[in-house]
């Protein structure tokens, strides 16, 4: 017989445990202590099972009929109730602990053993401190709990401080995070997939450079006469002879310096590329060089840190000390040597423009055109990279010519 709230409300305890039965399996289990079980007894396979849907009275007969109405339709479909409740349990307790900060750290992590496509060491600290920004506010939520109207929210935040690319390159890292939570089984849709268009669009401004080549001799004249730090000014004054990147000069270690061969090879875990990249060098930086080897050589970093040499200079100084200089930031900017040296060499005419985009270090996505490309240029690199030293010291002078 089908049991009654009222029987189940007047069953007493007794001294061993007793079950009063329902229909289909579900059965109440009452305890000597005088606690009220519910269970579902089933066959899967042959083999007799018991599972507990529950605890009267938090769960009454209603709400425990059609949980075991569920054990029954998932034996219909042939699976073992017991089975898919750890199952769910396994994915309760991931789910938990999958916060958006700890899956963001774990791609994060990924994106840096990602072989040639990995990211270089700047690269992962930016993409680190933008992703922290959302940390108070979706940082400790279940990342299957998030919803666009919480990214939305987080990232207007950063809008209305100002920081207007911050917050669109905060998205769109977010959204990569999402679609790694997708792929690896936590989440079934990217919740910043129709956010786009929501943010206001910055206004793109190219770094300060130089290009007029008088003007360009005027800087050069003024990085002679700084009077600031030894190790900042060799800094300033290679900036314009090497034009790499301004991580990979400020990282440069004497190490990967062979100033006999005339060669500096940056490392790929330190290039945007995530390859080797070689630098000839001229007559004029091996001088240079060598002056600052004398201070700081001949292991650990090139341009060391004022407070430890265990550090690298600062990713600020050599703005600093343009600023100081009277070149304004919309002026020259340390990331615009490259720009210089890569109009100045292509206004020449005398070089191949892939001779001087190899020297840029960009990356080829051809890698047989990549390969090649390497060795065809090499001699060029070396011949324009004393052409272009030259060339700066020829600007150098007052009232100079351009070299011809």
């Amino acid at each position: 017989m089908p049991l009654s709230d009222i029987a189940i409300r007047n069953a007493r305890p007794r001294a061993k445990p007793y079950k009063l039965g329902d229909a289909l399996g579900l059965f109440l289990l009452v305890q000597p202590t005088g606690g009220k079980l519910w269970r579902v007894k089933y066959r899967f396979h042959g083999k007799e099972n018991k599972l507990a849907v529950g605890i009267y009275p938090a769960v009454g007969l209603a709400e425990a009929r059609r949980r075991c109405e569920g054990v029954k339709q998932l034996l219909a479909a042939g699976k073992d109730p017991s089975r898919e409740r750890k199952r769910e349990k396994i994915r309760t307790r991931i789910q938990a602990e999958a916060t958006f900060e700890a899956v963001a750290n774990e791609y994060c992590e990924k994106r840096k053993r990602d072989g040639d496509k990995g990211w270089a060491n700047s690269t992962s600290v930016r993409c680190k401190y933008l992703l922290s920004l959302l940390k108070n506010s979706i940082g400790n939520l279940p990342i299957s709990s998030i919803e666009p109207a919480d990214v939305l929210f987080a990232v207007r935040k950063i809008e209305k401080t100002g920081k207007l690319e911050s917050a669109r390159r905060t998205l769109q890292l977010a959204g990569s995070v999402f679609r790694y939570a997708v792929a690896t089984a936590r989440l079934s849709s990217d919740p910043t997939r129709d956010l786009r268009g929501a943010l206001t669009t910055p206004t793109v401004c190219h770094y300060g450079a130089i290009l007029d080549p008088s003007r360009l001799g005027e800087l050069l004249r003024a990085m002679d006469r700084y009077d600031g730090q030894f190790v900042t000014r060799a800094a300033m004054r290679l900036a314009p002879h090497l034009f790499v990147r301004p991580g990979e000069l400020r990282q440069a270690e004497w190490e990967e310096i062979n100033l006999e061969h005339a060669l500096w090879t940056i490392p790929g875990r330190k290039t945007k590329t995530r390859k080797d990249h070689l630098v000839p060098l001229s007559r004029q930086s091996i001088e240079m060089f060598r002056q600052v080897r004398a201070l700081t050589g001949p292991s650990g970093y090139v341009f060391p840190s004022m407070q430890t040499p265990n550090r690298s200079m600062s990713g600020n100084t050599i703005n600093a000390a343009l600023r100081r200089l009277g070149f304004a930031s919309d002026e020259m900017t340390s990331h615009g040597f490259r720009a210089t040296a890569s109009t100045l060499l292509n206004e020449s005419g005398k070089w191949h423009p892939d001779t001087i985009e190899r020297a840029l270090g960009h990356g080829d996505a051809d890698n047989v055109r990549s390969a090649y490309h390497r060795g065809a240029h090499w001699q060029e690199r070396v011949a324009m990279a004393q052409w272009w030293s030259d060339h700066l010291d020829q600007l150098r002078q007052p009232r100079s010519s351009p070299a011809n």
